[in-house]
């Protein structure tokens, strides 16, 4: 049953976890210690090490894991609402100490923490979506927002709309970022179409388009840094 009592027959093997995570750091554990662990603060009467394992091979590894959505985890047998909570809590834990990095200076200066911000947040996402980073004169992040999200292989983005948007908050410029399921952040035509067109637009209301980031698994393309822009 999911999140159901078992007794308890591995308060040892907890302990040495415990002492290594604690003594040594993250890196000392394991993917599926790390999350062993994890699930055992939410569910601490069950041997969690087998339950860490499967999620792990149903999500292909960490990321995926903990960018799943909460249906898809309580789908995995051993899972319940409690356990599912516990990983996303850790995702966004994650998530808002990375968005800290990036909100702290300005944004062209900082483009690491934004990549890794970003790749983190999207890079496993099952669908498309597409987000616009909104930014002041001094090129800090003052909103972030999903406009799209599509089907597994598309979403449908609103020049108009975007323009639209940025000229409600005021934006002095704007970052475009959307995500390739497949994995490949390598662009299509129609992502450097729909950059182009948004770039004009922008143009006329003195909006300026800095970039067009596209994440997937395996790294992310900088439209701007390939020329395509």
């Amino acid at each position: 049953m999911a999140d159901a009592d078992a007794p308890p027959d591995n308060h040892g093997h907890r302990a040495r976890l415990r002492e290594r995570l604690l003594g040594r750091g993250g890196d000392a554990l394991l993917d599926h210690e790390l999350i062993e662990y994890l699930l055992a603060l939410a569910i601490p009467r069950r041997d969690t090490k087998p339950l860490a394992k499967a999620l792990l091979k149903e999500f292909g590894g960490i990321g995926g894991l903990l960018t799943a959505d909460p249906d898809a985890l309580s789908r995995v047998p051993g899972m319940g609402d409690t356990s599912a909570a516990a990983i996303k809590i850790a995702h966004a834990a994650a998530l808002r100490l990375l968005r800290s990095e990036v909100a702290a200076r300005p944004m062209l200066g900082n483009w690491q923490a934004l990549t890794d911000y970003l790749h983190a947040d999207m890079a496993h996402h099952a669908i498309e979506r597409v987000r616009v980073l909104h930014l002041n004169t001094r090129n800090m992040l003052i909103r972030d927002e999903v406009v799209s999200e599509g089907s597994i292989d598309q979403a449908q983005v609103h020049v108009r709309e975007v323009i639209r948007r940025a000229i409600d908050l005021g934006s002095a410029a704007i970052i475009l970022v959307h995500n390739h399921p497949s994995g490949d952040p390598s662009p299509s035509r129609a992502d450097i179409e729909i950059t182009r067109a948004i770039i004009d637009a922008g143009k006329r209301l003195g909006i300026a388009v800095h970039d067009h980031i596209i994440v997937g698994t395996s790294g992310h393309v900088s439209l701007r840094s390939k020329g395509l822009i």
